[in-house]
């Protein structure tokens, strides 16, 4: 169908998060290598979704409209009773779309359904946009790491506070609510 205006309507984009496999690796390599000036390589990703109990990777992919695939990844590890966020990454162009917030909550989402009490994370010191995306979520800065990258920049350490607590379910619901508004045909939870 075409509007009045002569642009071709496509089709309807959909969102869909699922949870990584090894056939993924290579989109989600190429979002690393957009993302960051050093990355992981190919093998770390498949050691921590073959081998590694603790870890828990997630994608977050298009379908439809827009270029079709994954647009971003995110992965944690639960350790006993506590998640430790290690990535959350979105395809450079598709940055300020509200992706990595859809990624953080799934995640955290997850962290909650398996009985983790609260979640930590390193984030450089210069990724204003992130440390703002998780103080949104309740993070706060505990700590710094000195030289943590390979680039030797600075980490910050971020923690919340117990996901049990009102304070967090409070924000949390809050956030979730925005999420559903904002992608309301993508549930900001994992199956």
């Amino acid at each position: 169908m075409q509007p009045a205006d002569g642009t071709i309507a496509g089709p309807a984009t959909t969102l869909r998060l699922r949870r990584m496999a090894t056939a993924d690796i290579p989109a989600v390599m190429a979002i690393e290598h957009a993302a960051y000036d050093s990355g992981w390589p190919p093998t770390a990703f498949e050691r921590e979704l073959t081998t590694n109990a603790m870890a828990r990777y997630i994608v977050l992919e298009r379908h439809g409209g827009g270029a079709p695939g994954i647009i971003g990844f995110a992965g944690m590890w639960l350790m006993v009773d506590q998640a430790h966020v290690v990535t959350v990454a979105v395809n450079p162009a598709e940055r300020r779309t509200g992706y990595g917030r859809l990624l953080l909550h799934a995640l955290l989402d997850l962290a909650i359904r398996d009985a983790a009490t609260d979640a930590t994370l390193e984030v450089r010191v210069s990724n204003e946009a992130a440390r703002a995306l998780y103080r949104a979520y309740g993070f706060w800065e505990v700590g710094e790491r000195k030289r943590y990258y390979s680039n030797g920049e600075d980490a910050v350490i971020m923690t919340t506070e117990g996901f049990d607590t009102p304070a967090f379910r409070d924000k949390y619901t809050h956030l979730e609510h925005q999420l559903a508004a904002r992608f309301p045909d993508t549930a900001p939870r994992t199956p």
